[in-house]
Formats: C-alpha cells, sequence, structure tokens
C-alpha cells in the first residue's frame, strides 16, 4: 500500500501503519509523475481547492494516472452529500439531481463528474461515496459546545446526516471491493436527526451545557457566513445502496452508538491515566 504525502512530517506514522509514503503535492502538477502505473485501486481522499469552480487537485491526479502503461482497474472518491444541496428536509436517494448550493460543493460535484469520465472513457470502475458530517471520539462539537455557539430553535432548525469515522474506513473498503462502475453511495448511518438535537446528545452525554438556541433571524445576525452555511441545508439521506450494494454492516448504526462509545472510550482513558 502506498499512501500519496505532502507532508513530510508525516511519512513516519504512516510507515508506522505498513504504508509505504510517496511525496507528491496534488497542487504541483509534476510532483506526481512517481504515480504513473504505481497503483491497481486508488482510494482518492483530498479535498478540492478552497477558491474556484473547478477541481484542479483531481485532474492532477487524473492525469498522472493517465501516463502509465497500466491503469488502476478501481477508484474510489470520498466526496460530500453537500453536493444536493438544500432538500428541505426532504428523504434523498442517489438518484436525485445535484444542485451544490456552495462553492465548495460545487468543486466536490466538479471531482465526481471529472472522476466518472474518465472512468467511462479508459474502462475503469469509479466509486463515489457522498459523505455527510463526520464525526469520531476526538471529533465532537465539545469546543463549539464549549464556546456556546448557538443552534436553531427547534422550529428552524434542520435534518442533518452523520457517519463515524471507523464506519466510513469500512465503506471505502467495502467500496474498493463491490462498487459498481460510475455508481454514487450515500456513505452515512442510519440516523434521522436534527442539527440542534445532536449538540443536544453531545452536550448531555459528556455533561457539558447545551448550546443555546436562536430563531433563524437571530443566526443570521450572530453567526458567521460558514457557520451559517451548514444551518441553510436540510435532507434525510437514504443509504440503501451502502447496505444492499457494499454490503456494509455499520459498527455504529446510529450518532447515539457512536457517541455512547466515545463517552466509554474518554471514561476508559481516564481510569487509566
Amino acid at each position: 500500500m502506498f499512501a500519496l504525502l505532502r507532508d513530510a512530517g508525516e511519512h513516519p506514522r504512516w510507515r508506522a501503519a505498513g504504508a509505504v509514503p510517496i511525496a507528491g503535492d496534488l497542487d504541483d502538477r509534476a510532483s506526481l509523475d512517481r504515480l504513473a502505473g504505481l497503483a491497481d485501486c486508488v482510494l482518492h481522499l483530498a479535498p478540492p481547492p478552497d477558491r474556484g469552480s473547478r477541481d484542479t487537485r483531481t485532474r492532477h491526479l487524473l492525469a498522472a494516472l493517465g501516463r502509465g502503461k497500466s491503469l488502476p482497474q478501481r477508484l474510489i472518491y470520498i466526496s460530500t452529500s453537500g453536493v444536493y444541496g438544500d432538500c428541505g428536509g426532504a428523504f434523498v436517494d442517489e438518484t436525485r439531481r445535484p444542485h451544490p448550493d456552495t462553492a465548495r460543493a460545487g468543486r466536490r460535484l466538479d471531482a465526481e463528474r471529472t472522476l466518472r469520465s474518465f472512468g467511462r472513457d479508459c474502462s475503469m470502475t469509479v466509486g463515489i461515496l457522498r459523505a455527510p458530517g463526520i464525526y469520531a471520539a476526538d471529533r465532537l462539537p465539545l469546543e463549539r459546545l464549549a464556546r456556546g455557539t448557538p443552534a436553531l430553535a427547534a422550529a428552524d432548525d434542520v435534518f442533518t446526516n452523520h457517519i463515524h469515522a471507523d464506519d466510513l474506513a469500512a465503506a471505502c473498503a467495502a467500496a474498493l471491493l463491490r462498487a459498481r462502475p460510475n455508481r454514487t453511495y450515500n456513505a452515512c448511518d442510519d440516523s434521522q436527526m436534527k442539527m440542534g438535537d445532536y449538540f443536544d446528545l453531545v452536550a448531555d452525554t459528556f455533561g457539558v451545557p447545551r448550546a443555546p438556541r436562536l430563531t433563524r433571524a437571530e443566526a443570521e445576525q450572530r453567526l458567521s457566513p460558514l457557520q451559517l452555511s451548514f444551518m441553510r441545508e436540510s435532507r434525510r439521506l437514504s443509504n440503501h445502496r451502502l447496505h444492499r450494494e457494499l454490503r456494509l454492516a455499520l459498527a455504529y448504526p446510529t450518532v447515539a452508538h457512536g457517541i455512547a462509545a466515545a463517552r466509554k472510550e474518554q471514561e476508559r482513558n481516564r481510569s487509566c491515566s
């Protein structure tokens, strides 16, 4: 297994995990020459650049892969459920037409389309996992709660979707084995939860104060544009393909399972320290 890394300081950690580090930067096309013909399967985790309308990083990766005498047979890309845009709280499966509402989601959709076109042209199986909010024991909104950052009042709140980091990793492995060509998959758990309820669950589980609630009008005055962007989109993702086609059994089927496990992990760590 090879790992493309632009930070040389990360090489020892990846070696310890059993990977062979490859120095390269997706923003520097010339640094990617070693990738040509190197792998049969590719897991593409890199986000797009933070500006522009196109994902130049994905284009640089495909240009490097395309120079090899042999191309990868399979490529799995981690995209975002943000490509659907605001769906007004409706249930959403992979047949829904994407309609990104933010520039960052637009760049993700550009990456998806670029990859799928490459896959068709080169007879390569491309699978796309559309992931929502990724959480884990060390990726919970505890700092946000400590700051007292508000959430929306129940009447104005939006549905949000989640996947535990371990389950997303398992979905990547399952997709490398079983994804169908040019197929998209909603990589989410089974929860149906509103954003404020998620914050309340974390707060109650870890014994910290709940986030104050604001009306949408109040939030428009007090929160940053980035914070508000996540509060303008509401959808409930269907994960039937994830279960049926990738045959994935989730270790944390709901957010409640994952947060309870995170609390137990915290208690174990305290007892051992």
